[in-house]
């Protein structure tokens, strides 16, 4: 074991050490989920103008083959919340590794327009486990003052998957009428590596004392931090599970838990709502509505790819400094006036355009992408946190499946202007936040079970 680092963080008026190198450790493992989750993502983009001519979509099937994803992804947090309640964190990620690996070869390997939906809809069960097990994961294993960034680490392997995959796609571009079958396919590799990194990860202590396996937990808690560290986790944990036997889903409906579950929903509905990902998901449509050629279109997700990363990396290290309200709010209000800005030079076939999208993307980056992971990882009790947290991650890729089923049509009949719709929906984003957020930063989970009621 990596020798502990001091951490000068004071909690309950005490210092402690933290093994830093260890928590740093297993987050990346853990957040190689999420690394999965941005591949499965970003490759439809740039595999979606060869699977039109393969499989001859129209708007309708475009839209569908792009949100199949989503509906597998409901399903996946379904099941990760039962396996993770039951069996722990840990077995939910080794399943969701297998399913990205399988998943990829058939998607790779499709024969028919109906093989490959269900293909990609099965892909989104890994990526619906991932989505929410992953920053689970992390927030359970993290010290409060440093939660934010560790959670954070999940959103930035995410960018990063989106950024590797926008890369290979572009250089896949002029690889004949089969490039796309190479840009699913490759997706196998971090598969594997994400199912043999899992197996070395220990369970979430929280989980252990649920299951009633104190020792086990001591010793994990033990090589995250010092005895101190150790003494006030466990007191803490054993306090905020007091009285708790076997959960329900009815459970996240009970009046002291049901305040935190709709703002979480809420969070989570409009991380997806806002719009953004029609850019991510259609910005070679986007961009040829312009006159853009092929390999321009497939160019730009490369710079909406870097752009997300860039910011990103900003937003892990704002989040424990500025605030997770702060950043929402900015995100909101950011994005209903750039939406503007976008219908207004799409509208003149302006290429200036692209710099508004790339502002908006940026913009997200920075604030809803990563701080709605992060605070639907921390404002849950810990008594019904797996329940929780799949209710909320369930209606986020419910409204994931909505916004881009639906776009392809909208922008077919309405063209630039479907993004007044985005800008009023972040105008009432904002409000939300405004109204029903409250701050997070540098409270333990167990000091959120009472700030959240």
């Amino acid at each position: 074991m990596n020798a502990a680092i001091n951490d000068n963080t004071h909690q309950a008026g005490k210092k402690y050490s933290y093994n830093t190198r260890y928590i740093l450790g297993i987050s990346f493992i853990s957040a190689l989920g999420g690394y999965l989750f941005g591949f499965d993502f970003a490759v439809i983009a740039g595999a979606l103008p060869f699977l039109q001519k393969h499989f001859s979509l129209d708007a309708y099937w475009e839209g569908f083959a792009t949100g199949s994803l989503a509906l597998g992804a409901i399903i996946g947090c379904m099941v990760a919340g039962s396996v993770s309640d039951k069996y722990g964190r840990k077995p939910g990620l080794l399943i969701a590794a297998a399913i990205f690996a399988l998943s990829s070869l058939a998607m790779a390997f499709s024969f028919s327009r109906d093989a490959f939906i269900a293909a990609r809809f099965c892909a989104g069960i890994g990526v619906g486990m991932a989505s929410m097990l992953s920053p689970m994961y992390i927030a359970e294993i993290s010290p409060a003052h440093i939660r934010g960034r560790m959670v954070a680490i999940n959103q930035l392997t995410i960018v990063l998957g989106i950024l590797f995959t926008n890369l290979i796609n572009y250089a896949l571009r002029n690889s004949g009428e089969d490039a796309w079958r190479w840009m699913f396919g490759l997706g196998f590799v971090p598969a594997v590596l994400f199912f043999i990194g899992a197996l070395w990860l220990p369970e979430s202590p929280r989980w252990l004392m649920k299951a009633g396996k104190n020792i086990q937990a001591t010793r994990v808690l033990g090589k995250i931090g010092d005895a101190g560290f150790v003494n006030e986790s466990v007191s803490n944990i054993a306090t905020s599970l007091k009285g708790v036997a076997k959960t329900r889903y009815a459970d996240i409906f009970k009046k002291a838990v049901l305040p935190a579950v709709l703002v979480g929903i809420g969070l989570a509905v409009f991380q997806q709502l806002c719009g953004i990902n029609t850019v991510f998901n259609y910005a070679p449509k986007i961009f040829e509505s312009i006159g853009a050629s092929q390999d321009d279109q497939l160019l730009q997700t490369v710079f909406i790819g870097g752009v997300n990363l860039v910011f990103t990396i900003l937003a892990m290290l704002l989040v424990d400094k500025l605030g997770r309200k702060p950043l929402m709010l900015i995100g909101a209000g950011g994005l209903a006036i750039t939406y503007v800005i976008i219908v207004i030079l799409l509208g003149v076939y302006s290429p200036q355009v692209s710099w508004f999208l790339l502002a908006a993307i940026g913009i997200y980056a920075m604030s809803l992408a990563p701080v709605t992971w992060v605070l639907i990882s921390e404002i849950f009790p810990n008594k019904v946190r797996g329940e929780a947290t799949a209710v909320a991650v369930v209606s986020l890729w419910a409204a994931y499946f909505i916004l881009v089923f639906t776009f392809p049509v909208l922008f077919e009949k309405l063209q630039e202007k479907s993004f007044y719709i985005y800008s009023v929906i972040c105008a009432l984003g904002l409000c939300f936040i405004w109204w029903k957020v409250k701050e997070t930063m540098g409270k333990t989970l167990e000091e959120l079970e009472n700030v959240m009621e």
